[in-house]
């Protein structure tokens, strides 16, 4: 079985016309390439989870997510590497001709519970956290897309693969907030740090967890764009796609419909509406998802 290998970690100039016209110079961190199925921010997000269940002798990583869910392909296939029984809790009910992620979980050997969306929207949001750990104690309960200390930890460490000091704005597209967190923990104090929600809804610091930053002075340097969500979280449009095309075509980077696809167009779009001086350099993070591409009905994308 393969393991992550962070050597496989490549930092790939985005050149295109709108970037030269602004006199900015943009930078992809090619997270994507760590694994096929523990990719991008994904291995990060898990590998505090990881140790904490072999100090506490776990034996089972529970977590959640939806049909489509990028950390539960992650979550099996992590957990199948290191020799742990995973089980995913779904949100929606079990379909007659189910997705591509949920074959490929149970092919990874995660065992698949199915909730309706109000029994499972109920059991994430419990505080009786006591009483879910007791009716399975050899498992380690794993938020929903890792979102909690540890894996805001491991995403910390993101960072550390290049030198940052040239860059004057790092970018990532923020579900959870888990990795936006973890980013404006590891940079420099000066950077500005740039979450593209793809969440619909969101507002000021939402999704972040300002809770999870360890100098809140740092937030002075945060902003999360709202409005490149394209209809909210993996809903997506035909001119969405026909950039990701385009994109490839260019750059030979592909990106997926529901993260990358939508950061790597805000920060195009931002970049033609003067949102960065000239003169900056940016950080763009690509932290993977690409399976999901996998949804996408064939022939829509040129990848």
């Amino acid at each position: 079985m393969i393991t992550p290998d962070l050597n496989n970690i490549t930092l790939d100039q985005w050149k295109n016309a709108v970037f030269q016209k602004n006199d900015i110079a943009v930078d992809v961190l090619r997270l994507d390439k760590i694994h096929p199925e523990i990719s991008g921010n994904k291995w990060f997000k898990l590998k505090y989870y990881l140790e904490k269940a072999r100090e506490e002798g776990k034996r089972t990583l529970l977590s959640y997510g939806g049909a489509y869910s990028n950390h539960l392909i992650a979550l099996a296939s992590a957990a199948k590497i290191f020799g742990f029984h995973s089980v995913g809790i779904i949100r929606g009910d079990s379909a007659a001709h189910p997705s591509h992620t949920l074959l490929t979980l149970q092919q990874l050997g995660m065992e698949l519970r199915f909730l309706s969306r109000f029994e499972y929207n109920q059991q994430i949001k419990s505080v009786d956290q006591q009483t879910k750990d007791s009716e399975e104690p050899e498992a380690l309960r794993i938020p929903e897309g890792g979102a909690g200390l540890e894996g805001v930890r491991g995403a910390e460490e993101i960072l550390k693969a290049i030198s940052l000091t040239s860059y004057t704005h790092i970018c990532c597209a923020s579900g959870t907030g888990t990795t936006l967190a973890g980013i404006i923990n590891g940079a420099e104090p000066g950077q500005k740090k740039i979450g593209v929600s793809v969440l619909k809804g969101t507002q000021n610091f939402q999704p972040l967890d300002i809770s999870w930053i360890e100098n809140q002075a740092a937030l002075e340097n945060v902003e999360i764009i709202h409005q490149y969500h394209f209809g909210g979280y993996a809903k997506k449009s035909q001119a969405l796609i026909d950039f990701m095309n385009i994109t490839y075509k260019e750059t030979g980077i592909p990106t997926d419909f529901v993260y990358t696809g939508k950061l790597f167009y805000a920060i195009t779009d931002l970049a033609k509406k003067k949102y960065f001086h000239a003169g900056s350099r940016l950080l763009i993070l690509h932290t993977g998802g690409l399976q999901g591409n996998i949804s996408i009905s064939p022939g829509l994308l040129q990848f």
